[in-house]
């Protein structure tokens, strides 16, 4: 039996892929239903990683049928509302709803693969594999234990003494909903797909979502603890006083929660030594910052790659970890860096300018 840990995109797709060929596997959840949580927001998947991983997993038609069209496009505004880029889509990194995606493998998946309401509270190594403890008392065993258990990963230990470091960046989640309808002005100044509007080392990025519902960040240079006190939207739009009005107002006419997102990572090149029956994909692996874009892809990568390995060496484990591992490793390694690096090149007093001119040299290149 292999057993996953985390039914996130990473964990369903290296399950969907193992089941597609046969091969028997387990995901414990800790949520006690699919929908017990809001999932995020828009996904842009990558041809050579997240669209990759939905082919091997049987489900890429099924996820071009749920695409946002125009959702790939790109704005870039400073502070003054300036427009230094304004790109249509492309439709090469098509965008999807986290949500829908991962409702997508869930249904993709037997019943009773994920087992909900199991949060794992204690990992340790046995004679034949580890031994997973569950909140409820619960003792299971496992040949193949694989952590896709995110950020604060109960199996990482297991592998890595190394924890997530806070990056001196936070996001406040906000939302606008029916925006089109009801404030058609902002809906045009975020545009189809995805708004960075970045200045004074502070920024606002807005995308449009199905539905016509505007999510947005607010992204401040912050104490890790400060959005989880109290904080209120005029606090938020506060920190933009001198800028244009359109984009103070995707803060003051947003609704509901103010949900506080600090903004954490491993370091980069995070890796370990292989040790007998264990392994980490997603976030667990390589937890980075959202400036490159690669989190998720790379999670659905790993989990397509891992299930590949697997299927390739049956009966030989330590080979499929080791295959898998060092592939994974220089990948990771290197969009960690690269979004170590947009992080800090972003939220520069002039962000706007320098992302506008990181976007042309892609084109260029």
């Amino acid at each position: 039996m292999i057993t996953i840990v985390g039914a996130g995109l990473g964990g369903l797709t290296l399950a969907k892929v193992l089941e597609r060929h046969g091969v028997e596997a387990a995901v414990y959840d800790l949520d006690v239903s699919p929908h017990a949580r809001h999932q995020g927001g828009m996904l842009d998947m990558h041809k050579e990683s997240g669209q990759m991983a939905l082919r091997a997993a049987g489900l890429f038609e099924s996820f071009e049928r749920h695409v946002l069209e125009g959702g790939d496009a790109t704005r870039v505004l400073d502070k003054q509302a300036t427009v230094l880029l304004d790109r249509a889509g492309n439709g090469e990194r098509p965008e999807i709803e986290r949500g829908v995606l991962r409702d997508l493998l869930l249904h993709s998946l037997p019943e009773g693969i994920v087992r909900w309401g199991s949060r794992v509270v204690g990992v340790r190594p046995v004679d034949g594999g580890h031994e997973l403890t569950f909140e409820d008392g619960r003792r299971e065993v496992t040949e193949l234990l694989v952590g896709a258990d995110g950020a604060w990963s109960r199996v990482r230990p297991l592998l890595s003494a190394d924890q997530p470091g806070y990056l001196g960046l936070s996001f406040v989640e906000i939302r606008i909903p029916d925006a089109v309808a009801r404030y058609p002005h902002l809906a045009e100044v975020c545009g189809n797909g995805m708004l960075f509007a970045l200045d004074d080392e502070r920024g606002i990025l807005a995308h449009r979502e199905p539905g016509d519902e505007i999510c947005a960040y607010v992204a401040l240079k912050k104490p890790a603890d400060w959005a989880t006190g109290e904080i209120s939207r005029d606090e938020l739009a506060g920190y933009f006083a001198d800028w244009h009005p359109d984009l103070r107002a995707i803060v003051a006419e947003s609704e509901g929660a103010l949900v506080p997102r600090p903004i954490y990572a491993l370091p980069v090149g995070h890796r370990w030594a292989r040790k007998p029956g264990v392994t980490l994909i997603g976030d667990a692996a390589h937890l980075m910052s959202p400036f490159a874009g690669e989190g998720a892809n790379l999670a659905m990568q790993d989990g397509a790659e891992l299930a590949q390995a697997i299927i390739e060496h049956p009966g030989d484990v330590e080979a499929a970890l080791g295959i898998y591992e060092a592939a994974m490793f220089p990948r990771a390694r290197a969009a960690a860096a690269d979004s170590t690096a947009n992080l800090v090149e972003l939220f520069k007093p002039n962000g706007a300018r320098r992302l506008a001119d990181l976007f042309q040299s892609f084109a260029a290149g």
